[in-house]
C-alpha cells in the first residue's frame, strides 16, 4: 500500500490546480453544449443562461479572490508584475465577455460570444497554472496560509459536481472519460508487473493513487499508468508539483488504452 509523502505546500497546489481542472472543464462542457443545440438547429439560449450563471456565481468569484490573495502576493515578485498587469487586464475582458454572451441575441452570436469567454479562460488558467503558481512557490509564498478556508480558489463548491465525476467522499476527477469507463466502486489499484492501471478506480480516486505511487518512487524507477482515456491534464499538475523532478512518456495512446511511463531521474 503506498502512502502520500506530500508536503502542505504542494496538497494546496494540488488543491488549486484540482480546483482550475473542474472549472475549466465546466466551461468547456457548457460551450460545448451551446454549439451542439446550435448545430442541431435547436436555440441555444437555455444553455447560454446556465453558461452566463455559472461565470457569475463560480468564474467572477474566482477571479476576485486571486486578485485579493495570489495576485496580491505576487506583486512583490519583480518577474511577474508585467505578467500580473495583463492578468489582471483578462479579468476585466471576461467580465465583458461574459456580458456579451449574456446580450446574443442569435444562436450565432451565442456561439461566438461562448466560445471566446471559453478561449479567454482557459487561456488564463494555463497562465496561472505554469506561470504564477510556479513563481509563488520558488518565492517561498505559503500558499496554505494565504489561501485558508477560501473555496473559490480551493474548490469544494457543491454546483462544480455537475460536469465532473465523483466519489463517495466528494473528490473529483475532471480529465474527461467518465462515460465509457466509470470505475468500480471500493476497487483498489497497485502496481503490479511495473504497471499502475487505475481503470478500475472511481474517478474521484484515480489522481490520489497516481501522486501517492510516484511519491514513493525511488530515484532512478519509473511505473507506467494505464487509462482509459488521454491523462494529459494530469501532466500539467505534475508540472507543476514537481518541476525537474519527473520524466512523461507515452508508450500508448488510445483510442481505448492509454500507457505512460512516469519517472523519477
Amino acid at each position: 500500500m503506498t502512502t502520500s509523502t506530500a508536503s502542505p505546500q504542494q496538497d494546496t497546489v494540488r488543491a488549486i490546480l484540482d480546483h482550475h481542472e473542474r472549472l475549466g472543464r465546466t466551461m468547456a462542457d457548457h460551450t460545448l453544449t451551446i454549439a451542439r443545440a446550435a448545430d442541431q438547429l435547436t436555440a441555444p439560449y437555455d444553455r447560454r443562461d446556465k453558461l452566463v450563471a455559472f461565470c457569475a456565481d463560480e468564474i467572477i468569484p474566482h477571479a476576485e479572490a486571486e486578485e485579493h490573495t495570489l495576485y496580491k502576493a505576487a506583486e512583490d515578485l519583480p518577474e511577474a508584475r508585467l505578467l500580473l498587469r495583463a492578468m489582471l487586464r483578462e479579468h476585466v475582458v471576461l467580465r465583458e465577455k461574459v456580458a456579451e454572451l449574456a446580450a446574443a441575441r442569435t444562436p450565432a452570436e451565442a456561439v461566438g460570444a461562448a466560445a471566446a469567454v471559453n478561449a479567454l479562460f482557459q487561456s488564463h488558467l494555463e497562465k496561472e497554472n505554469d506561470l504564477i503558481l510556479p513563481a509563488l512557490v520558488d518565492a517561498g509564498v505559503n500558499l496554505g496560509a494565504l489561501l485558508d478556508g477560501m473555496h473559490e480558489i480551493l474548490g469544494g463548491h457543491a454546483s462544480e459536481e455537475t460536469a465532473a465525476g465523483t466519489d463517495d467522499d466528494g473528490h473529483h476527477c475532471t480529465c474527461g472519460g467518465h462515460d465509457a469507463h466509470p470505475g468500480v466502486p471500493g476497487a483498489t489499484a497497485e502496481v503490479a508487473d511495473g504497471e499502475l492501471d487505475v481503470r478500475v478506480l472511481a474517478h474521484g480516486q484515480r489522481h490520489q493513487q497516481i501522486f501517492a505511487t510516484f511519491e514513493a518512487l525511488r530515484p532512478g524507477t519509473a511505473f507506467v499508468l494505464v487509462n482509459d482515456h488521454d491523462p494529459k491534464p494530469l501532466y500539467y499538475q505534475f508540472a507543476s508539483l514537481y518541476p525537474g523532478e519527473f520524466s512523461w512518456d507515452y508508450e500508448e495512446s488510445g483510442p481505448e488504452v492509454w500507457r505512460v511511463r512516469i519517472a523519477r531521474p
